[in-house]
């Protein structure tokens, strides 16, 4: 018994040393991680106006940035801490960072694709393109931006869906939030009405609707009319627009749909519909419609 003692602190008390190391490198590694991150949300937070409607560009590009730099941060702190504890259980570093050299180059050739979503994640952080809560257009799909990394670009669609796009995919981008938007609309009405009285009364809608507690605040700006836009099959184009807050657009768009009809209605305005006019021969002929009726023969079991 006593000499598997003695055998077992030969073996324990030279790694007492090296444990007590690996331990006190991995709690700093965590505390640096930690520290790093409350740090990285401190930062984030200056940039709060303390507008729990409207998120401002500035928090949201805080948001995206502190995103990114906390993912690097943990990537770099565990890589370093990883590498002192190989240290520390006897590993010679030099040949293993030659050998991970080689093959970090070998991979490079090998993942062409990778480094092009990597560059392409750079270069949206590096020129501001898009932001966490931005809407976007891109790759032939749209929606809300969830979560931009080095490599891909994560959106949600207005059915929730989630679409997961490589940053190296990404050609033209629309950005549908950046700054501010616009809400566009353009209403039909019938040709027998007067554009003037119709101007009238869309500008009655807009006037209400800055002066509307809840909508008054989305807007930025008066809203500009047009004029007529231009001549369909059957009405009249009338358009007008609304500079908004950046993620407004919709919900001013539908109020002004909801409004718009209201007021149409009752001053008894014409918002037509498509329709066709059939024209059954020339209008000299005297040539009389011919309509043939031709019996149909009964069914089995049918009684005729």
């Amino acid at each position: 018994m006593e000499s598997f003692l003695d055998r077992l602190q030969v073996w324990i008390v030279p790694l007492l040393p090296a444990a007590i190391r690996i331990v006190l490198i991995l709690t700093a590694a965590l505390l640096l991680v930690r520290v790093a991150r409350h740090l990285i949300r401190r930062l984030v937070k200056l940039a709060d106006d303390e507008d729990p409607i409207v998120q401002s560009e500035a928090e949201k590009r805080a948001e995206t940035l502190g995103r990114i730099m906390g993912q690097a941060v943990t990537v770099l702190v565990w890589s370093v801490s990883s590498m002192l504890v190989l240290g520390q259980l006897g590993l010679d570093l030099g040949p293993l960072l030659a050998g991970a050299g080689v093959a970090g180059l070998a991979v490079g050739f090998g993942a062409q694709t990778l480094v092009k979503d990597l560059i392409g994640g750079f270069f949206i952080l590096l020129e501001n393109q898009f932001r966490v809560n931005d809407v976007i257009s891109t790759a032939g799909v749209s929606g809300l931006v969830e979560s931009i990394n080095m490599r891909t670009t994560v959106l949600r669609d207005q059915e929730a869906n989630v679409h997961v796009i490589p940053n190296g995919s990404i050609g033209v981008l629309t950005n549908l939030t950046r700054g501010w938007s616009r809400a566009v609309m353009t209403i039909g009405v019938a040709y027998k009405e007067d554009t003037d009285r119709c101007f009238e009364i869309l500008k009655q809608v807009g006037k209400e609707m800055q002066e509307d507690e809840t909508f008054g605040p989305k807007l930025e700006g008066a809203f500009e009319y047009l004029g007529v836009d231009g001549f369909g099959d059957s009405a009249v184009n009338l358009k007008f627009m609304v500079r908004t807050k950046p993620m407004e657009r919709w919900s001013v768009l539908r109020e002004l749909n909801r409004r718009v009809k209201k007021a149409f209605d009752a001053n008894g305005i014409e918002i037509p519909f498509p329709h066709l006019t059939l024209y059954l021969g020339d209008e000299g002929s005297n040539l009389p419609l011919r309509v043939d009726v031709v019996p149909r023969a009964p069914a089995a079991g049918e009684i005729s």
